[in-house]
């Protein structure tokens, strides 16, 4: 089983990534610790948007070959990659049909002033979830890069609002 967990910055994908794994037994695979163990190192302050989506696309590769031996061994796959645009998502739900994985999508659809507040708490705290600092910016550019789910996907779609 794969579950693709999707929401906006600061919705809690990774806090539910680990409530999760405790109830299905899964692996995580969590974007921001793979950018900031992978990649943030060698970032140049020149590097833009492109540069990150080439690294991501490697890395959603490597998920993908991870996630088939994880499900040969009967293990569930937690997927906290943002999932923020729609061809991304969709390359996954095509990858999980083409090796006859059962996958379920997860939307974490949380107001904006309650994911501002949670992004500002975890700049301030650095607990668990704390990868790297979110600024206002980097906040407000996520709002415009995230694409809605799909009425298709709204169908398929465990759903938890706050």
């Amino acid at each position: 089983m794969i579950h693709l967990i999707t929401g906006n910055t600061g919705a809690g994908k990774t806090t539910y990534a680990l409530a999760l794994k405790k109830e299905v037994k899964g692996v995580i695979f969590s974007i921001d610790y793979w950018n900031k163990t992978l990649f943030l190192d060698d970032k140049k302050e020149t590097d833009g948007v492109d540069w990150f989506l080439e690294r991501i696309n490697r890395s959603d590769e490597m998920i993908q070959s991870l996630i088939i031996q994880l499900h040969e061994a009967g293990t569930p796959a937690i997927l906290d990659l943002g999932f923020a645009k729609a061809d991304r998502r969709a390359r996954f739900y095509a990858f999980a049909k083409a090796q006859q994985i059962p996958f379920q999508l997860h939307f974490l659809d949380i107001d904006k002033e309650v994911r501002q507040q949670r992004v500002t708490h975890r700049n301030l705290e650095k607990g668990t979830t704390y990868q790297f600092d979110v600024s206002p910016a980097d906040f407000e550019f996520m709002e415009t890069w995230f694409e809605p789910l799909t009425s298709a996907e709204r169908i398929i779609a465990y759903i938890k609002k706050g």
